[in-house]
């Protein structure tokens, strides 16, 4: 279970170390910029949008990024599993399992502090590809985002 809160670290270089065994292992070239967009997505302590990752690279960096160069880095870490994108939130969050190549996400996001944990569901993935095939679907990724109210907000009500 991966979480976004302030007060549970990433263990960023953990998952910097696991995000470089994969692509050793899978054959990906892991350019510098998509690593320094997985070291801020990592990093961050809640979900991550493209223009504050543009933003901060270009800090970082000798100038602004150029969107295309981050959002190519972006479309190269989701399509790989290293991040997950939150649709409705459009946003980023780091895999906490990066070897796996090919799951669905389950994410609980709170709707007050944003925290975001994401859920090992397989059960549910292996029912929603069960009902799929069913109906002649191929799907090709699922995200399923749950609001609500995290503990520690449930709790300060």
């Amino acid at each position: 279970m991966h979480c976004t809160h302030p007060e549970h670290d990433h263990a960023s270089a953990d998952l910097l170390g696991s995000l470089e065994k994969a692509c050793a292992e899978r054959g990906l070239r892991l350019t510098e910029i998509r690593r320094r967009v997985f070291e801020l997505v990592a990093a961050d302590s809640r979900p991550v949008k493209a223009y504050d990752l543009l933003e901060k690279v270009g800090r970082q960096g000798s100038g602004p990024a150029a969107p295309p160069t981050v959002y190519r880095a972006l479309d190269f870490l989701m399509r790989n599993g290293f991040v997950h994108r939150l649709e409705t939130l459009n946003a980023y969050v780091p895999c906490p399992h990066p070897e796996a190549t090919d799951h669905g996400s389950q994410f609980l996001i709170c709707e007050q502090c944003q925290e975001t944990l994401e859920l090992d569901a397989e059960g549910v993935a292996d029912r929603l590809r069960t009902q799929a095939k069913e109906q002649g679907f191929k799907p090709h990724r699922h995200t399923i985002e749950v609001y609500g109210l995290c503990a520690r907000c449930s709790q300060a009500r």
